[in-house]
């Protein structure tokens, strides 16, 4: 534990994203003593407190990993002054000098300048925000609570999501017994490094996501389906993820109790969009979001070798017609393993989950490394080992980070690729021949 402990630290104090020889290397000493908890089957309860301690180190750390808090930071202070942060761009809001978002004079007066220093350290500023509701909330509250310090917005941030990360350590705990799996298992989540140091260590919200998704579990398995409905929908508003889950309840539900289920989450979801309601609102958001399916790229599979195709046939990246063409066919994906289920039940959902999941990831333009925590966070639930291996894998992604041109090694991301999808065929295929039909040891026939 010492052994992790140390990388962490390196990780969190003594690490820029730009030194990726030190990055992949405290990150390789933090997956092996990983790997040396897990096969030493550590007790869940020491398990539990190291995962905590290994979290609170971060705890005063200003994300060096990620400059996606500077985003994050920006639109909380637009919530924290009654600004809608999904009606104006960055930059349109710097080069008016803040004049239309804000017309007191008084507020734009002390609002201006921090936002001034805030925009030399976007990574996007030409584009309008993309985080749901329930993200908008807590940047507006951390926002509202440290205006003007960054380290002491990332802890606001880190408190939120370590609350989420206690809750779904406990929901875990009480998931896995139910469903008939050892309450150990949660150590494959909770001491991975990928989560440690992507959700408590560079504040991405899947760790939210992924404890409201697990409390939508929880409630269906208790009957509560309403509460459920609920749950989801706030992960959902967190990320918009979750949605790829609807499907796989249609069976599970029932018809009649499935569009109840699915008109309360959507119906959640869309009063909590109700403050930033605007005549604008739909058509900045698609905009974002047709921007990130035609125009992001970054560390994908079969998306760059389509697109390697499509250069060779017509001269140039064909990312607009390709992109939104994969998303069409992962959802076609998550459809296809809905309605080829066998036996659609409560025990089987997070597992499919994460086969729905992974297909979605594999045929995306774009895989950040905190994308991955779901499918870690889904196979404690299964049989797969490949979320492990493809989150400490996901980490050389960050090669592209060595200059300020963003630059990808595409060698290190078909290393990540060829090791993740050769894991993922041998264990589909053992999947696959176990549930063939066994002999039942009677004699042949004889003459």
């Amino acid at each position: 534990m010492a052994v992790s402990g140390g990388a962490y630290w390196g990780l969190a104090y003594a690490t820029p994203r730009t030194d990726f020889g030190q990055l992949v290397g405290l990150f390789a000493v933090a997956l092996l003593a990983y790997a040396w908890l897990l096969r030493s089957r550590l007790p869940w309860r020491w398990g539990v407190a190291a995962a905590l301690g290994f979290r609170l180190l971060w705890l005063p750390a200003v994300p060096a990993l990620s400059d996606d808090a500077y985003r994050f930071h920006w639109d909380g202070l637009l919530v924290a002054h009654g600004v809608n942060p999904f009606l104006f761009r960055p930059a349109e809001i710097i080069a008016d000098g803040a004049r239309t978002a804000i017309p007191d004079e008084a507020a734009r007066a002390r609002l201006l300048p921090e936002l001034q220093q805030l925009y030399r350290q976007l990574n996007s500023p030409q584009y309008y925000s993309v985080y749901p509701p329930v993200c908008q909330y807590v940047f507006g509250a951390a926002a509202w609570a440290f205006p003007t310090s960054d380290r002491g917005f990332a802890l606001g941030l880190r408190g939120v999501i370590l609350a989420a990360e206690i809750a779904a350590a406990w929901l875990l705990l009480a998931l896995l017994p139910a469903l008939g799996f050892a309450p150990e298992r949660a150590l494959g989540y909770l001491l991975h490094p990928l989560v440690i140091v992507e959700l408590t260590g560079n504040l991405h919200f899947e760790g939210l996501v992924f404890s409201f998704v697990l409390l939508a579990f929880w409630l269906l398995s208790r009957g509560r389906w309403r509460m459920s409905a609920l749950a989801l929908a706030l992960g959902v508003a967190t990320k918009l993820l979750p949605l790829l889950a609807l499907p796989l309840l249609v069976r599970r539900l029932g018809g009649r109790r499935f569009v109840g289920y699915a008109g309360l989450s959507i119906g959640a979801v869309v009063l909590l969009f109700v403050p930033f309601l605007s005549a604008d609102l739909v058509a900045n958001f698609s905009r974002s979001l047709n921007l990130y399916f035609r125009s992001f790229e970054f560390n994908a599979s079969v998306y760059y070798l389509v697109r390697f195709l499509g250069i060779r046939l017509t001269s140039y990246n064909e990312i607009a017609i390709i992109g939104p063409a994969l998303a069409l066919g992962s959802g076609l994906v998550g459809l296809g393993l809905a309605w080829r289920e066998r036996l659609p039940r409560l025990a089987s959902l997070p597992q499919t989950l994460l086969l729905v999941l992974t297909g979605y990831f594999l045929l995306a333009t774009t895989v950040h490394p905190w994308y991955l925590t779901l499918l870690v966070g889904l196979s404690v639930f299964s049989r797969f080992r490949y979320p492990l291996v493809w989150g400490g894998m996901a980490v050389l992604s960050y090669a592209a980070y060595r200059s300020s041109t963003y630059t990808e090694n595409l060698w290190l991301v078909a290393l990540e690729y060829a090791v993740t999808l050769s894991l993922l065929g041998i264990e589909l295929y053992v999947a696959a021949k176990d549930r063939q039909p066994k002999p039942t040891g009677e004699a042949l026939p004889t003459k």
